[in-house]
């Protein structure tokens, strides 16, 4: 298997794993309940799974540990999603290719369309984390079926 994904991709496998959570995780995933604008959605999945790391599928889809989203939170706050309707979000994850994933605290998922957080527009991809975790899903059956990653 190995040798046939470097043959049609050019590059050997990578880590790609669902990561169970460890005690440290589901202590961050507290810590994050804390905040009003946390999604119980993302702060359940966070007491349950540690990470996402799939690598090599396309640029990579990256969900974030809750102790990376923790420390984000206090060092850059929330991100500003929609300021007329006092919308915020943290920053959950990435692409890979410089784009990331924002939860909205009524439980969407947004993307970036830069790599910057900094007045960055972005795109409602999921109308909650159930939705997101099923884009993810195909994007990683499609890229196993065809090796296409999808647009996610």
């Amino acid at each position: 298997m190995t040798g046939e994904f470097e043959r049609r991709h050019g590059f050997p496998p990578s880590t790609n794993e669902v990561r169970p959570a460890n005690s440290d995780d589901q202590g961050a995933a507290r810590a994050l309940a804390q905040a009003s604008f946390m999604p119980a959605d993302l702060v359940t999945f966070y007491g349950s799974i540690g990470s996402v790391t799939w690598a090599d599928v396309g640029n990579g889809y990256f969900l974030d540990p809750a102790s990376d989203v923790l420390l984000r939170l206090q060092e850059i706050g929330a991100v500003d999603l929609v300021a007329e309707q006092r919308i915020q979000g943290l920053v959950i994850g990435s692409n890979g290719g410089g784009l990331s994933y924002v939860a909205a605290s009524d439980g969407s998922v947004y993307r970036t369309r830069t790599a910057s957080l900094d007045e960055s527009e972005l795109d409602k991809v999921a109308d909650d984390l159930r939705q997101f975790l099923e884009l993810l899903e195909r994007s990683l059956t499609r890229f196993v079926a065809d090796g296409e990653p999808g647009s996610l």
